[in-house]
Formats: structure tokens, sequence, C-alpha cells
């Protein structure tokens, strides 16, 4: 599918894997809308490296876990952009608990996690498919987890909520086909800022996967942008990890 001149909404849009998304969006041709929840400054930032290459942005506030302001964001995108071709549901959040340590694995934290990673994709797609429906050819791309597949990852909610993004990725294949492909990618170990003060961890598990190296957000990124062009995907779970799932 050709991204000239369609519009796209990218959650969690200003930093990490949402930015590069978005530049490489903007590359394309697409008119990018930056979500953030309270990264304002790095979504403005990001419009602005947009617009310093000739193309088109805006910055949104939205917390995808409230569906009233989720209606309201995809409805102002709409009506500056004119519709939304593209939906990218990268915004998400953890909680770092030790796997084994239940007792920390308290209901509040099951909540935080399960409104934003489960609840806020959802509440994002089903708003977005109403503008999608218009054009017969809408994508979406959920960010998920290998955590999803293997169990394992920053904590149990997390891990458990990213294996129901991938349900709900197949559930929203079905549901909204023909007109509108649903994918995900599902990442491992990626180069963002939630490594910082854990360098010395990234530095172990690099040596322990098969192509010693962990992604960059640009790989996953490229890969995002590949998949929302394929036509012929739908319901898929990609995962992109270096072969640390082998």
């Amino acid at each position: 599918m050709e991204l000239q001149g369609k519009a796209a909404l990218v959650t969690g849009g200003g930093t990490g894997i949402g930015r590069e998304v978005s530049l490489l969006l903007a590359k394309r041709g697409a008119a990018v809308a930056v979500n953030y929840s309270r990264s304002r400054t790095e979504a403005e930032e990001t419009v602005r490296m947009i617009e310093s290459e000739g193309g088109r942005a805006i910055a949104i506030q939205a917390d995808v876990s409230k569906n009233e302001e989720v209606k309201a964001m995809t409805a102002s995108v709409a009506e500056q952009f004119g519709t939304i071709d593209f939906l990218v549901n990268n915004a998400s959040i953890t909680r770092h608990i030790e796997l084994g340590d239940l007792d920390a694995a308290e209901g509040d934290v099951w909540d935080e996690l399960y409104n934003v990673n489960v609840k806020g994709m959802f509440f994002c797609a089903r708003a977005a498919a109403a503008y999608m429906k218009g054009s017969k050819n809408g994508a979406i791309v959920n960010v998920g987890s290998i955590a999803g597949s293997t169990g394992v990852g920053s904590s149990m909610p997390y891990a458990v909520s990213k294996a129901a993004v991938h349900g709900l990725t197949k559930s929203l294949a079905h549901a909204l086909a023909p007109e509108i492909r649903v994918n995900c990618v599902a990442p491992g170990a990626v180069a963002t800022r939630w490594w910082a003060g854990r360098e010395e961890n990234m530095g172990r598990l690099t040596g322990s996967i098969p192509l010693q190296r962990i992604s960059t957000a640009n790989d996953i990124a490229a890969l995002i942008v590949a998949i929302l062009e394929q036509e012929s995907m739908t319901g898929q779970i990609v995962t992109a990890d270096c072969g640390q799932t082998m």
C-alpha cells in the first residue's frame, strides 16, 4: 500500500519505537498524529523533527486507557487530516516485579497495565476503525512483545497483558475484515530508554542472543511500516527478537 497522502495515528508516538515509527511514516509521505499521555515535550519535539523535513504532523494528548479521551482524540485527528488510514497501537506501560514475587503483583498493578496495554489498544482500534471503514483499506499494527509468548518479562502482569494483545490482534482481524487489516509486532529486547540504568544487564543479554545484538527502535519501526504496507497480511503476530526466543 502506498503511504503517500495517508493519515496515521501513532500512540505513544513521542519516544522510543513510537517516535521512530512517526518519523518513518512521515518520510514515506503520511501525515502523522503523535499521541502522548504525559510526554508532551518529546511528542512536540517529534513533530518538529517531522516538520523540519517538510512533513506534516501534530501532537495530540490522550490517555488511551480512557475511552472518552480516545474518542475525542480520533475525532480531532480525523478533522485535521480528513480521516485516519493507519493506527499504530504502541502506547504501553510496565511495572518491574520479579516473576516469582506473586505477592507484589497486586490487583492495582493488573488493572493499571490492562487498562493501558489491552483496553487502551481496543479503545483506539475501535475509534479509529470508524474512520478507516470509509476507505475500505485501513490497517492497524499493535505492538506486543515476546513476553506475551514466553510468559517471561518485566513482570507477570506485563507478560500476560501482552499475551492478551496478541489475542486481541486476532480477534480484531476477524471482526474488522475485509476493510481493515490488523497485525501485531512482537519485539524482543529493544534498545530504548527502558534500559537506562540496566546497561550491564543489556550487555549480558546481548551476548546470549544468536545475532549478538538487540533490536533498535528503528528496526522495529521499519517492520511496523512494512506490515502497514503489506496488503496480504492480517491476524499475524510477527516476532522480531534477533533470535532471542530460538
